[in-house]
Order: C-alpha cells, then structure tokens, then sequence
C-alpha cells in the first residue's frame, strides 16, 4: 500500500523531539497512543534508539502504521496494538512514557477523559504523559486560527473540538497525574506534561 503521509507531522515532529528529549529516560520504554500514520514513531524511534517505542491504534490504522516501520526497520519500535481507549484492555505496562500527538481534539470528551485514566494505570511512577496539539487555555482560543479549527472541527462532528486545559488538568489529577510542563509549540500548538507521582 502506500505509505499514508501528513504535513503536520512532518513539520512537528522535530519541535516535539526536542521537549521529548528533556524527558525520556537513556534507556525506557513509551506507549504512544493514536500512532496514525506511523511518521512520529519512526522519526522518534531513530532519535531515541534507547527507548522501546510502542505503537497503538485503532486496528484500521495498523497497516498504514506498518507501511513506516517495516522499511525503517527499527529494532526498538514495535509492531501497533490494538487500542481503544475507552476499553479497559490496555498494555500491562509499566511505562516510563505515554505519548500521544493531535488526539484530545478529534476524539470525544470522555475518550480524553480514559486516556488520563488509562495513562495513570500503565505508567511507572514518575513516569509521564506528554500531550500534544491545539488547545485552549483558561477557556480562551489561543488564536484566530485555533479558534476556526475548532468551529471546522465541530461542524464535522459535535463530539470534536479544542480542550480547555483546566479540564485536561482536572482529568489528570483524577488520574493521580500532575501537570510538570507547559511548552509553547509552533502553529499555536502546546505540549502539556503531566507526571506520575508516587503511588
């Protein structure tokens, strides 16, 4: 098949590289939920090659996935799983990182609400989520166009549509996950990290 391909991520994924960096371990393993196209597991999994990368996805997604990582050949980036995350079937873990890119706006609000919840059950202690994409802050767009984004989006589909990060940040606690870093990213785009604390 052909390789699927989106701009954005390969515009992004060097910026978000770079505030991954600052929090992976030498050595670790990450869970990445909602691989997509496989672009960022790839990209990543050159970068880190200490990190046991896992890849997930709806099943739909795998193939596309696959058509990146089988020419790539990377030994630590794994074949996806099938994952919903509002089922309760998630890996065992324990993860050192959960990772997951332009998801919480495209997804419904209680698929974001399990996805804390979920990081909070596989994550090792001070371990991390790292969430990336548009979103509002303190209930405000951050621009123009982010605000435009979240009206297509919402046309498209009622459950879509920009979060609020006092809502991510509420979904967090609930998940015993607190929020550790607030990057500004470009496109009027953020990276929230939320950490694990001690059990």
């Amino acid at each position: 098949m052909n390789r699927p391909f989106s701009a954005a991520c390969d515009r992004n994924r060097g910026s978000i590289a770079d505030r991954l960096a600052e929090w992976l371990p030498a050595r670790g393993a990450v869970l990445e939920i909602g691989s997509g196209t496989g672009q960022h597991a790839v990209y990543f999994g050159e970068r880190f090659r200490g990190i046991r990368w896992q890849t997930s996805d709806v099943v739909e997604n795998h193939a596309g996935i696959r058509a990146w990582l089988e020419p790539a050949q990377l030994a630590n980036v794994l074949e996806p799983l099938e994952l919903d995350v509002l089922q309760s079937d998630w890996p065992v873990g324990p993860f050192d990182g959960v990772f997951t890119a332009n998801t919480a706006h495209i997804m419904p609000i209680e698929a974001v609400e399990q996805t804390f919840r979920g990081a909070g059950r596989v994550l090792a202690t001070g371990g991390f989520l790292f969430l990336y994409g548009p979103m509002n802050r303190n209930g405000e767009f951050t621009s123009v166009s982010n605000r435009t984004f979240d009206a297509e989006l919402r046309a498209r589909d009622a459950r879509m549509g920009l979060r609020d990060d006092r809502v991510l940040i509420e979904f967090a606690r609930a998940a015993g996950l607190e929020l550790a870093a607030d990057y500004a990213m470009p496109a009027n785009n953020r990276s929230l990290v939320f950490k694990r604390a001690g059990r």
